[in-house]
């Protein structure tokens, strides 16, 4: 069968959709957010192929297998076995990295276990294991035709005088001895000094190397390591600069006495007790208390309470004593500082190093009369105290205040941060431990294996294991990942990160025929790292594999081979197919909205004119973390910034890690450090930074748009205030579905029943009780406007905007949603439910409703992400309007609709990772569009271009603050949608861009 018919399926919101996929082709499902595209294609046909394949097991092995629901179809023909590379958050586990993820670190462990070189991690010399034919062969390879000793190491650095061994090495018929570096005649030995110590060798021959001479070579090796237990040493007898050369039977280093174990590939596991550092125990990081945390001002005297942690100690949960402790502890310091002549009203930073070091870990021997016991004390330190208080106190309340406020996780000074022991990092394979290699980027890796120098025998040896490994690291880069470390934690990765890793995998493995069922791959991707993102799916086509893509990409969308779009609208609007064919005949398409984005009917235009700011900037001096060299970027302030480069640039780096940490310890006093940085100028010119990132907004189906936002407590704040409800006695408590009172007990609030069944998926069924509603019968009594607080979950964002119009304080936050465009979600509506881009605009939306105060910076990381264009027209009116009203927006993107409306933009790169890191153009979009050495700029200027087409074509469209402009096909249609403000010219407004 070469195509896929879905019959009937009704999930979520689709309406009975029966469509027909062709097989063997990339096809990509696009539409409106919320219009129903990941119902189809991950819990309607992936979800239905993985059940049938887990259901073509025994009842035995089911029980071992997460078992799917069967999704609301009526028939899928032609079902290939089901992939799904989705959008998951990538692992939590710090110790999780990219090598792990893609086991190119399980190859790298094998790889030093067999051909790895093992050095002393003492002295640095070379570690082997040699048999004495292997010692005579070394030797006549590297003494040919020189005279050499052959030398016994029995003493090695012992004290005494050793005339009794010297006279039994006579009496055995040797001549000569090494004694403390100096060939000396047994007929004539030394007189050693007792208490000092010697090192002794025996010369059990002197013998000229030549192949003809190996069975007397042999003879005398064989001797010399008889004496010194498994140790020959042998020196040339002439030369400036005699070589010399020790050797070892067992597996122990000849000059340090070090034995080690065999190499195996858990020596060099950070998961192993075997391999780990046993100071971190293979993490890398301790979590330690932090002096700048302890002493957040060190500008304040001990007397104006520069130690927070005991001007402000821990103390019970209800800081019953805090008062009496906070004193206790200053009486202990004055008694220190009286001590110890250290003044009190001298500010921290002026106090000597020795003192501040006294004080914080109790250096110096200091003590102190205690006001509890009255006996005489030693003084450990106030850093001291607060790590013996976390390990050794059985409140948990104190270790966590403990560990919230004072401590910080810092790199493990025994391994550096390198996660193992010593002997596994002294082990080298071309020059390189497993570390160095694992801290490579991806793309470094590939060059470093790719051109390994490796002997005949270990290119034999290693010969499968490289394969492998080159194999993944290809991948990786082929997938646009080039730039990430292999020793990048999986938690800091972001979802598209973690989907294309799991992509790569995925094209490693080789398999035909399967059915792939992709997330939007493209995301977090630049313009140019797209192109090679999309031919590797092609090779994954070619393969006779079947892809179907959930995607809003423009490049994407053009390159595949059939596009499926639901729509018209989203939510209960959604749900129908508007087109299912050929992509060729889909750009042609005049009922397509996406069709219309795609082949220039329709198109977001930037505005009329740039915001020119309000004149101040916030400017970052000499930013040095990661891959950043040391730049200067100065953030306009009162526009709408973006900050462009390809993937791996820097971007949030620079935003992330310096700009908003810096902020947020300004401003909110957060405990986590800034990256590498000098100063940060101009933090007067802004009162407030809000971040909204990437993060799902709950895990729980308690968790909804209502809740989150902060909505619903005004709601339920105004339920309280009904006549019915006063009468009563009810509390806005009552109208909580998470506490008891007013919800149903039954099912607790959740609305519905979970009933576990033997070998087959847990059945949900709606709670009987309540019917689904959640609350009991008498809180469902209470009515505004006549409905009840479960029918009000039950409306969507849109319905609820006109309910509650004459209620400004919900109405403000309904109208943020709306704005946003998720005017079709259900206020009630299970977090777990909601898309990626619909929780990260819950979130936006959130933080939209507080109000602003006109010098805000607002932060942003890919806020398209799961945005189909006519989405990003609506969230661009609404980030464009925080801008109008004098504050900032700062936005991380990729998606050149947001790039080309911006006021200023700011490009990293020129590469990524390493060959990143620097400001390669900073404007307005025209200025870095005409920067050639920019690939921002190279992808900008035919958008730009674009829309100076759109507008010759079409003159009566005006720039203005972004709004979908789409083609006006009449004339009494053109005039009824003109904007009020007609007035300038069509040139004028060019000249503006």
């Amino acid at each position: 069968m070469k195509s896929i018919k879905v019959i009937g399926a009704k999930g979520h919101n689709l309406k009975n959709v029966t469509v027909e996929l062709p097989k063997d082709k990339m096809v990509v499902v696009t539409g409106l957010s919320g219009s129903g595209k990941s119902s189809l294609a991950f819990d309607t046909i992936y979800a239905e192929g993985q059940r049938r394949y887990v259901e073509s097991m025994s009842a035995y092995a089911r029980q071992f297998l997460e078992l799917m629901e069967k999704p609301d179809v009526e028939h899928i023909e032609g079902l290939s076995p089901a992939i799904s590379i989705e959008q998951r958050n990538p692992s939590k586990n710090p110790r999780s990295t990219v090598a792990t993820v893609t086991e190119i670190y399980d190859y790298l462990r094998l790889l030093f276990a067999r051909v790895g070189h093992r050095f002393c991690p003492e002295c640095g010399r070379e570690v082997q294991s040699w048999s004495v034919q292997g010692i005579a062969q070394d030797i006549l390879k590297k003494f040919d035709g020189k005279t050499v000793y052959i030398l016994s190491p029995v003493i090695r650095g012992r004290a005494g005088t050793y005339e009794e061994l010297f006279a039994k090495f006579k009496k055995e018929g040797y001549v000569k001895a090494r004694v403390n570096g100096t060939v000396i005649s047994l007929d004539q030995t030394p007189a050693l000094e007792r208490y000092k110590k010697h090192t002794i060798e025996l010369v059990t021959d002197e013998i000229y190397v030549e192949e003809f001479d190996r069975e007397r070579l042999v003879e005398s090796l064989e001797a010399a390591l008889k004496y010194a237990k498994g140790l020959v040493h042998v020196l040339e007898t002439e030369g400036e600069k005699p070589l010399d050369f020790t050797y070892s039977e067992s597996n122990a280093c000849a000059h340090c006495g070090i034995g080690f174990s065999e190499l195996e590939p858990r020596l060099f596991s950070f998961n192993s007790p075997y391999g780990a550092c046993p100071e971190c125990n293979g993490l890398g990081l301790k979590i330690e208390v932090a002096e700048d945390l302890v002493v957040p001002d060190p500008a304040l005297s001990i007397n104006e309470g520069a130690i927070a942690a005991w001007d402000n100690p821990v103390t019970t949960r209800t800081h019953r004593w805090k008062n009496s402790w906070s004193g206790y502890y200053y009486d202990i310091l004055k008694q220190v500082c009286r001590q110890n002549k250290i003044n009190m009203n001298t500010p921290w930073n002026k106090l000597p190093k020795a003192q501040r070091d006294l004080i914080l870990y109790g250096a110096g021997g200091a003590s102190y009369t205690s006001l509890i016991s009255g006996g005489e004390q030693d003084f450990e330190g106030v850093i001291t105290n607060l790590k013996r208080r976390y390990q050794e106190s059985e409140s948990d309340f104190v270790k966590e205040e403990v560990y919230t406020r004072f401590m910080r996780e810092v790199t493990c000074p025994t391994c550096k941060g390198m996660r193992l022991k010593p002997e596994a990092l002294a082990v080298r394979v071309d020059g390189k431990n497993i570390h160095d290699i694992t801290a490579m980027q991806v793309s470094a890796a590939k060059a470093f294996f790719n051109a390994i120098q490796l002997s005949d025998k270990e290119q034999i040896i290693a010969k499968d294991v490289l394969k492998e490994i080159r194999a993944r690291l290809d991948f990786l880069n082929s997938v646009g990942l080039s730039y990430l470390t292999l020793e990048r934690k999986s938690q800091t990765l972001s979802g598209g990160e973690a989907q294309r890793i799991h992509l790569a995998t995925q094209i490693g493995s080789g398999l035909t025929g399967v059915l792939y069922v992709l997330d939007e791959p493209t995301i977090g991707l630049h313009s140019r790292d797209n192109d090679r993102l999309i031919e590797t799916l092609k090779n994954l086509r070619d393969l006779d594999n079947t892809l179907i893509i959930v995607e809003h990409d423009k490049d994407t969308i053009l390159a595949s081979d059939y596009v499926v779009e639901l729509g018209p609208a989203a939510g209960e609007h959604g749900g129908q197919i508007v087109a299912a064919e050929p992509t060729a005949d889909f750009l042609r398409d005049e009922k397509s909205l996406t069709a219309s984005y795609l082949n220039g009917r329709r198109m977001i235009l930037p505005r009329e004119e740039l915001r020119k700011g309000n004149g101040k900037y916030l400017e970052i001096i000499g930013a040095k973390q990661f891959n950043l060299k040391n730049i200067d970027v100065k953030f306009p302030l009162g526009k709408f910034i973006c900050v462009t480069g390809v993937s791996g640039s820097g971007k949030s780096t620079l935003i992330h890690q310096i700009l908003y940490k810096a902020l947020a310890q300004k401003f909110y006093g957060a405990k986590d450090a800034p990256g590498k940085h000098k100063e940060i100028k101009g933090l007067a010119n802004i009162d407030k930074v809000i971040i909204v990132d990437q993060s799902p907004i709950g895990k729980t189906p308690r968790s909804n748009p209502a809740t989150y936002t902060g909505v619903f407590s005004h709601i339920r704040d105004l339920f309280a205030e009904m006549p019915e409800a006063k009468r009563r006695g009810y509390k806005p408590g009552r109208f909580s579905f998470n506490v008891k009172g007013g919800r149903c007990e039954k099912c607790q609030g959740d609305g519905i029943l979970k009933i576990q069944m033997q070998f087959l998926p847990d059945i949900y069924v709606k709670c009987e009780e309540c019917d689904g509603k959640r609350f009991n019968e008498d809180t469902l009594q209470v009515k505004f406007k006549g409905k009840n607080i479960a029918e009000v979950l039950e409306m969507s964002v849109s319905q609820a905007l006109e309910f509650f119009d004459s209620i400004p304080k919900i109405k403000r936050y309904l109208k943020t949603l709306n704005d946003v465009g998720l005017g079709y979600i259900k206020l009630g509506q299970a977090a777990t439910t909601l898309s990626g881009g619909e929780a990260q605009r819950v979130k936006l939306a959130d933080e939209l409703s507080r109000k602003g105060t006109g010098k805000t910076l607002y932060i942003l990381d890919e806020p398209t992400t799961g945005l189909h264009f006519a989405d990003i027209d609506k969230l661009l009116h609404v980030l464009h309007g925080l801008a109008d009203k004098g504050n900032t927006v700062l936005i991380i993107e990729h998606n050149l609709d947001v790039i080309k409306t911006a006021d200023w933009l700011i490009d990293l790169g020129p590469e990524g990772g390493d060959k990143g890191g620097t400001i390669v153009a900073a404007g307005t979009p025209r200025q870095v569009a005409a920067c050639k050495a920019s690939y921002t700029g190279r992808y900008l200027k035919p958008e730009l271009d674009a829309v100076d087409e759109f507008l010759q074509k079409h003159p009566e469209q005006k720039l203005h603050a972004p709004k979908a402009a789409a083609v006006k096909k009449t004339a009494p249609e053109a005039k009824s949608k003109a904007p009020s403000k007609t007035k300038k010219k069509t040139v004028k407004t060019k000249k503006a861009l």
